[in-house]
């Protein structure tokens, strides 16, 4: 019989984050990057390029919302167990600009049985708010994200 390695949260947060990203074509295709991910946290970048500008030379607000989106289900699966977005919602404050590198940070309010809840707020690079997000969460139990090391 062989025995898997039971992971310290960072860790386990890691290989979730992993799995995930191995198979992220959107996330890729939009230039973003996971900064970082721990149990219930995650945040994430990305560069507004000119291609993600709207007719009013801004970024897209559907954009935003798809970064805030994505930190939401990096700090969500990061108990290796796949989660899924329920519903969320999203308010605008201030507009991204081309160059801007925005910053969602996502960070659980309430993680019980199959549901979370999560708020992610998303910042330029000069630390201006441009959005926050408040997601909810829905976990498929008994699916892990990432499989976990084997012992020896």
């Amino acid at each position: 019989m062989t025995k898997t390695h039971k992971p310290h949260p960072q860790e386990l947060a890691e290989l979730a984050r992993d799995a995930m990203w191995a198979n992220d074509r959107a996330c890729k295709a939009l230039g973003m990057s996971v900064v970082t991910v721990g149990p219930g946290t995650a945040t994430m970048e990305m560069t507004v390029r000119p291609d993600m500008l709207n007719g009013h030379d801004i970024c897209h607000g559907g954009l935003i919302a798809t970064l805030a989106d994505s930190a939401f289900a990096y700090a969500c699966n990061a108990y290796n167990e796949v989660t899924v977005a329920s519903g969320f919602s999203i308010d605008l404050f201030a507009p991204g600009r081309a160059g801007d590198v925005l910053s969602a940070t996502a960070t659980e309010q309430n993680k019980a049985g199959r549901t979370g809840v999560y708020d992610i707020e998303v910042r330029n690079q000069r630390g201006e708010r441009i959005a926050v997000f408040r997601g909810r969460s829905y976990t498929m139990r008994g699916k892990a994200v990432a499989t976990l090391p084997v012992l020896p």
